[in-house]
């Protein structure tokens, strides 16, 4: 059996990332263009094009794909999207571009020329609209509303060349993956039923079971980590890295696990953000999606399960790419192990609820952790992390984390 097709209508990766004369000649080119700046969100969703992760997006969306995928999870040609991939500049600098005037695309953290871009559309969204369809809110706790909120005021559309993937192949050697290479790596395994687990946190004793229940019924499980930037408080990649590395070498049978990660921002959209979740993953070779509880969520903004739900209501066929839903998972000490909603018949008592969210305080407390939350090789990992820190960031509960 071979591994499901990359999304799109053409079934095949559509890479962007110019390389060899045509890169060197296109670098050139760019010097001389109008530069516009762009966030680290934006150069994230660029990369993923480079590398063909957001295959088949050929450049940043113009109006009506904008609306369609707000509306509707569609681009004007009919391509399923859960979330608008947009970039945008200030109203004054967009009056200076002509329409099909080429321009750089630089990043605004290392002044790094990212791409050249083709300007064939200019155009203004209502951001509180983008937010409500995308975050179901427009609170602006949320992270991710801040980060539309903030973005300015006129989007430009049109193809891109993408000139360079940034500093992740260099900071990450080894985990940072390519849709092409992990195809090659699950092929070269024999694999071609894969399920993702995405992550922006190190795995706790839930997390692990969760990707052994995949094992069971797959060929392999695709830990996918976030590489770009998170919210405060929340644990960096390399600290993650480690503890997952550590988890897999103690815990796991030998070659039922691959590691990755992928260059994006977390947007913190939950239901919205797993359909991407799914989406990339299809790209990048995986016919699942592990989707267990408040999946891309932050704070109480999203029920439990919202994001199990959502794949219940996109059309049939937007993806080839699955959920695996898997219920509330924890520790009972009456089973004497790891459990869930539709396994384990004891009461709440008995239960130890496990979440990162809840981890994280402990640690950034220097509480003591509970038996059977997380294995010890990770907390040792974590523990040297938390007591090197100079400076502690709160980190808040909402109820799901606490087992409410």
């Amino acid at each position: 059996m071979a591994l499901v097709n990359p999304h799109g209508k053409q079934k095949k990766l559509i890479p962007l990332l110019l390389t060899g004369t045509e890169l060197e000649e296109e670098r050139k080119k760019a010097k001389t263009l109008t530069q516009v700046r762009i966030t680290s969100r934006e150069a994230g969703d660029l990369i993923m094009m480079g590398i063909g992760g957001f295959s088949p997006l050929t450049g940043f969306m113009g109006h009506d794909d904008w609306k369609g995928v707000c509306a509707e999870y569609k681009m004007a040609d009919g391509t399923f999207w859960p979330i608008p991939i947009t970039v945008s500049t200030t109203e004054g600098q967009a009056d200076s571009i002509k329409k099909n005037e080429e321009i750089a695309l630089v990043s605004e953290e290392t002044g790094e020329i990212m791409a050249t871009m083709k300007v064939t559309e200019k155009y203004k969204i209502d951001k509180e609209y983008e937010c409500k369809q995308v975050f179901r809110t427009t609170d602006m706790e949320h992270p991710g509303v801040v980060m539309v909120m903030k973005q300015a005021d006129v989007n430009l559309a049109g193809p891109v060349k993408v000139l360079s993937e940034g500093a992740f192949p260099k900071e990450y050697p080894g985990i940072y993956l390519r849709p092409a290479e992990t195809r090659k790596i699950f092929e070269e395994k024999g694999w071609s039923t894969v399920a993702a687990f995405q992550t922006r946190n190190p795995m706790h004793r839930s997390h692990e079971y969760l990707t052994k229940i995949a094992i069971e019924t797959c060929d392999g499980v695709f830990i996918h980590m976030l590489l770009g930037k998170l919210k405060p408080g929340d644990i960096p990649a390399d600290v993650r890295q480690k503890a997952i590395d550590v988890l897999i070498e103690h815990y796991y049978v030998k070659d039922t696990i691959t590691v990755g990660g992928y260059p994006l921002d977390m947007r913190y959209a939950g239901p919205r953000e797993a359909l991407l979740h799914a989406l990339f993953r299809q790209n990048y070779g995986c016919s699942h999606l592990i989707v267990g509880r408040d999946h891309a969520g932050v704070g109480e903004y999203y029920g439990p399960f919202d994001a199990q739900k959502i794949f219940d209501e996109i059309p049939a066929g937007a993806l080839e790419t699955k959920p695996l839903k898997i219920d509330w998972t924890f520790y009972c000490h009456k089973c004497d192990g790891m459990a869930s909603m539709r396994t384990c018949p004891h009461g709440k008592e008995d239960r130890l609820i496990l979440s990162g969210t809840k981890l994280r305080k402990m640690l950034s407390e220097g509480e003591d952790v509970p038996d059977h939350f997380s294995r010890p090789e990770v907390l040792k990992i974590l523990r040297e992390y938390y007591e090197g820190l100079t400076e502690k960031v709160e980190v808040k509960l909402h109820k799901f984390a606490e087992g409410a």
